[in-house]
């Protein structure tokens, strides 16, 4: 037998004159107050960092934050600029061509995103960030690959 939950009317303040508000509504109102919290004071701490930083860091900042960016940008685009690749494996109707495309495109993306910065990923963040990345990416072609053949093929 199922139970269901019973909203459980709460008063706002003591001078509510009838208005109530549901303990789910309650706690939806402070966990958005508390992650607003939270960003506000991420938004203040990263502009401390900001300002703290010497400007050789903050061009390394910038420098491997528009790097990242442009992979993405690429990571978005390269599905769609070779669409017509797509469209031919999808003929095939191969499970296994599919894979092996959607694999070939993600290493691709992946050698790419390790050129861009200079074959030199290092340290656990690094690879953590890297391996992210790249899993990422794979999702986001299987995605759009199976996408474009189910449109377009």
């Amino acid at each position: 037998m199922a139970t269901y939950f019973h909203y459980r009317p709460i008063a706002l303040d003591p001078g509510c004159r009838g208005r109530t508000l549901s303990l789910v509504e309650f706690l939806k109102s402070v966990v958005g107050k508390l992650v607003t919290g939270a960003v506000v004071l991420a938004v203040f701490a990263a502009g401390f960092a900001w300002y703290q930083m010497d400007p050789a860091e903050r061009s390394n900042v910038t420098a491997g934050a528009g790097r990242i960016v442009g992979w993405i940008a690429l990571v978005t685009a390269i599905p769609w600029l070779i669409f017509f690749l797509v469209q031919r494996v999808a003929k095939m109707d191969s499970n296994l061509a599919s894979g092996v495309f959607v694999l070939l495109l993600t290493l691709l993306e992946a050698a790419g995103l390790a050129w861009m910065f200079h074959f030199s990923v290092s340290g656990g963040a690094g690879w953590t960030f890297f391996a992210v990345g790249v899993v990422l990416a794979g999702v986001y072609n299987l995605l759009m690959c199976d996408w474009i053949a189910e449109r377009f093929a």
